[in-house]
């Protein structure tokens, strides 16, 4: 892909962005961070297997369910993927995770979907802005860790999947767009909640993302974080045929 003549380029990383894991992890805060930071990401994986495995169930077609089964694999690939990752620098997968079970597992609570098609919205934009704020993080992380957190966030083909067939949904029966167009802004809110709450809740990563560790954010910073996960929410609701 050719690149465009007034594009610019990134800066090249600094601090902590520019070490290795080896390095960097000298750090016992920042290594606490990262060791929070891939907990909430694995235990992440692991729920959205179990979701998009349970999703499958309500496929209408042996298509649908194949496809959804298929991408309920990668994300268990994906969740261990991290678990390794914790093992090898000699942290508890188990322990990693357990700080964040619950706010997932009410976030979930709190929004099954009633039916096929929620359940697509949910994955689609539940998913999307959990990829969003981690890809913020990433930035900010080691180059071994920065490398395994872009990996584990490569789309597993969902979006596509959801994008069609929510549309499909929408054309062949346009009131549904109204609902499904409700139901999205009500993730978006338990979503960012949900993201604020893990971070307030965790001093490793709340410190990481206002400056203590990493190059962190400043807190106007976190504020501008926020308003571009919310632009491009804006953005995959419009794929998806909704007004945000």
């Amino acid at each position: 892909m050719e690149t465009p003549d007034n594009a610019t380029e990134a800066p090249a990383p600094t601090g902590i962005a520019a070490q290795d894991w080896a390095t960097a992890s000298e750090d016992p805060q920042y290594r606490a961070a990262v060791v929070d930071l891939l907990g909430a990401l694995a235990y992440g994986e692991l729920a959205a297997f179990e979701r998009i495995a349970e999703d499958a169930k309500l496929a209408p077609t042996l298509g649908d369910k194949a496809a959804l089964a298929k991408m309920a694999s990668a994300e268990f690939h994906h969740f261990e993927q991290l678990t390794d990752r914790l093992t090898a620098v000699g942290e508890s997968p188990a322990a990693a995770m357990e700080p964040f079970a619950k706010a997932l597992d009410d976030f979930h609570r709190q929004t099954a979907p009633s039916d096929w098609l929620e359940g697509l919205v949910k994955a689609y934009v539940g998913d999307s802005i959990a990829s969003d704020f981690y890809r913020e993080i990433a930035a900010r992380l080691d180059t071994d860790t920065r490398s395994l957190v872009l990996s584990v966030l490569d789309d597993t083909g969902h979006g596509n999947f959801a994008v069609e067939k929510v549309r499909a949904a929408i054309e062949a029966e346009p009131r549904v767009g109204g609902r499904l167009a409700l139901w999205a802004r009500r993730l978006m809110g338990e979503a960012l909640s949900q993201a604020q709450r893990v971070v307030a809740d965790r001093d490793a990563l709340s410190t990481m993302l206002v400056g203590g560790v990493a190059d962190g954010f400043d807190l106007a910073e976190v504020g501008r974080m926020f308003s571009r996960i919310t632009e491009a929410h804006t953005k995959r609701m419009a794929a998806l045929g909704l007004a945000a």
